[in-house]
């Protein structure tokens, strides 16, 4: 089993839990996925959701209308240009129902307050007590975990899933094992089922407070909130205590722990590219610089720096590549920069338009000078800073460190 990488190497003076914490820009590095419904769906809400942490909206397809979501969705634009906060937004569709294998045609009353036990077995003849179903795998996508993660873009950790799939003792052993893949791999692992009490209550349990540092803890990339946000009464509170648990969680990571866990996983020799992310990290810890900057034009590069989980932002900037379809040009950039929006620590910015990807040194240094004078407007940079630069010079992969004057 992978255990925590919690820091424990240094002694934490007690006392100093009870002071309160210093703000930052970025509520956490640990992104937080809220699911927009009738409670959180007017712009005032959503604005709130996004000043609170909310990186990404999800809209949940198994309930309402095309209307209504696209209401929703209208909203939501406004919000973002009134609170200038990027955010992604993430379609839950419908997958296939299960449906019941009745061969005897005649309708089946259930008994309420009755139990029921489904069951794969097709030959089975369907009762009040026994339904079989068109299903013969309920643990296929854990049996078959690997080659999931293989093809996929990112994993979301249905906990709710999980704990009809599987008994309650066994259900953290899957979560840590899972996220700890998705790391090695370096893909999105997102996880759900947090802090279910907040959907009727302004503060979460104990017990769920804890929970959510110890996914953070684990590795996770972002937490996906539900009912939380969707029907519940706080939606605002919810993204913003369960952001301020990440932020504390991330302050007692090991880094060091972890970096060489990955390192090690990837083996030898490494491609070229996870070289450069590596020794990017590396080199930001080592000079403890206060922010990675990556440029980037599909995203991979800054995707794999944040997969060595930096202890500092990666600041993404998205440079935008021109193409036609033979009838207009349009850029590109705008979708990469929104989906790195659910990888742990990685925050997107845009470049001009006018700065193509195909950049020279004189545009390269332009583009950096917009980065930094974004930093030092979010406050995760400051005067006689050091700040690591991965970029591209000519064919060449550069990383470089610099260090800001006043």
């Amino acid at each position: 089993m992978v255990s925590n990488y919690l820091l424990l190497e240094e002694p934490i003076r007690m006392a100093s839990i009870l002071e309160p914490s210093k703000p930052n820009f970025f509520p956490a590095m640990t992104k937080i996925i809220g699911t927009l419904g009738p409670n959180s769906r007017s712009v005032e809400v959503i604005s709130g959701c996004l000043k609170a942490g909310m990186s990404v909206a999800r809209f949940d397809f198994s309930w309402g209308d095309a209307e209504f979501h696209q209401e929703t969705l209208e909203n939501l634009k406004v919000a973002i240009k009134t609170t200038k906060k990027l955010c992604a937004v993430m379609l839950d569709t419908g997958g296939p129902e299960l449906l019941i294998v009745n061969k005897s045609e005649h309708p089946i009353t259930l008994e309420e307050d009755s139990f029921v036990i489904l069951t794969p077995d097709q030959d089975k003849e369907a009762t009040s007590n026994l339904l079989p179903i068109n299903f013969s795998g309920l643990s296929k996508g854990m049996i078959h975990f690997d080659e999931i993660l293989q093809e996929a873009d990112g994993i979301i950790l249905a906990r709710g899933n999980l704990g009809i799939d599987l008994p309650p003792e066994k259900v953290f052993l899957f979560q840590k094992q899972a996220v700890h893949k998705c790391n090695m791999a370096g893909k999105p692992a997102v996880v759900t089922r947090v802090v279910d009490s907040m959907t009727d209550n302004l503060r979460p349990t104990r017990a769920e407070a804890t929970d959510v540092a110890n996914i953070v803890l684990d590795g996770s990339d972002a937490i996906l909130l539900g009912a939380e946000t969707l029907r519940g009464l706080y939606p605002v509170e919810a993204i913003s205590i369960v952001g301020r648990i990440c932020a504390e969680a991330e302050k007692v990571y090991n880094q060091d722990l972890y970096f060489r866990k990955a390192v090690k996983c990837v083996g030898q020799p490494m491609s070229h590219i996870e070289s450069i992310a590596s020794s990017a990290v590396r080199a930001a810890i080592k000079v403890k610089a206060s922010v990675v900057i990556c440029f980037t034009s599909s995203g991979r590069t800054a995707r794999l720096i944040a997969k060595y989980r930096p202890t500092m932002p990666v600041l993404s900037v998205v440079i935008p590549r021109l193409k036609t379809d033979q009838l207009r040009w349009t850029f590109t950039g705008a979708f990469e920069a929104r989906q790195s929006l659910i990888v742990r620590g990685l925050f997107p910015m845009l470049a001009d338009a006018r700065h193509p990807v195909e950049t020279t040194n004189a545009t390269n240094e332009s583009i950096l000078k917009v980065a930094l004078d974004h930093g030092q407007a979010s406050g995760i940079v400051k005067p006689h800073d050091r700040v690591v630069v991965c970029q591209k010079v000519g064919d060449a992969s550069v990383v470089k460190i610099i260090e800001l004057e006043n």
